[in-house]
């Protein structure tokens, strides 16, 4: 036990930090290849953006493993690459033409059609939090300031699955959004707790093991969706509508636009000629 114990301990601290690349690798490679994001949710990306650059900040008043400062790092360049990819290759709204757009959030946060927003936040968000460093910094609440990062960081990182499981359940199936990224997520969760709570006392604090834990379980719950759904029932597409059923075009000189009057034409089994109507004798 012992000996597989420091195997995992030696290896997982690599897994850790490079399991941003090998879990969204092949979604980002997904979206590019079909040109089309339909069935990812929007909010894993800004999700780990944003728990991601709390992070790197909670680091200089905590200093905890380096293997999840790097994780940290990667995950903001991975992120920021898959949230380019998505945005790139969105699907067109689904409401009507003309009718106005649908969002239970206010001033449509994250929901936004022009990608611009999206970027000017990250910025922002990035921009203050780098501001607040260098004023608190040199202040005895810097520690406190930082632990408080952490907390929130963690926090919005355990609730990373919520908007995939929401989205699954709404539309019964897992489309658009890979295989890979689950099974790369529940490996992931299995090195991390072993290392989270083989890691000598102080190296990994114990809000990231309780982050991990409920991120687990979600995880865990992400792969039964799957099993029991897959893609989803066949006619609904990656964004969970109904694919819209359209009647074959009439092509001219078929059908009554062809019928005029003084023209002989049969209509659901009645001749009509000269605007008197009988019915045509049907073959026996």
């Amino acid at each position: 036990m012992g000996f597989i114990n420091a195997i995992v301990t030696n290896i997982a601290p690599i897994f850790i930090a490079t399991s941003p690349v090998t879990s969204y690798g092949d979604q980002i490679y997904s979206m590019h290849r079909s040109r089309s994001s339909a069935g990812f949710s929007l909010d894993i990306p800004l999700i780990m953006l944003v728990a991601s650059i709390l992070k790197v900040f909670f680091w200089f008043g905590t200093h905890f493993s380096t293997s999840l400062l790097i994780q940290a790092v990667l995950m903001i360049a991975v992120h920021l690459l898959l949230l380019h990819v998505a945005l790139t290759n969105r699907p067109p709204p689904s409401h009507l033409p003309f009718q106005p757009h649908a969002s239970n959030r206010p001033y449509d946060f994250w929901q936004w059609r022009n990608p611009r927003p999206f970027w000017t936040f990250i910025t922002y968000f990035a921009g203050v939090l780098l501001v607040l460093h260098f004023l608190v910094s040199p202040t005895a609440y810097f520690i406190p300031y930082t632990d408080l990062l952490g907390m929130v960081a963690l926090t919005i990182e355990a609730t990373l699955p919520l908007p995939q499981l929401l989205a699954n359940w709404q539309r019964k199936g897992c489309k658009g959004f890979r295989p890979s990224v689950i099974v790369n997520w529940v490996i992931g969760d299995t090195f991390k707790m072993w290392f989270f709570f083989s890691s000598p006392v102080g190296e990994v604090p114990w809000a990231f093991k309780a982050c991990g834990i409920f991120q687990a379980c979600c995880d865990l719950g992400l792969a039964a969706q799957y099993l029991m759904w897959g893609d989803g029932p066949i006619g609904v597409d990656g964004a969970g509508r109904e694919k819209e059923l359209r009647s074959p075009i009439v092509q001219e000189g078929e059908g009554f636009f062809n019928e005029k009057i003084g023209d002989t034409g049969v209509v659901g089994g009645i001749e009509m000629n000269d605007g008197h109507a009988w019915e045509r004798p049907r073959a026996i």
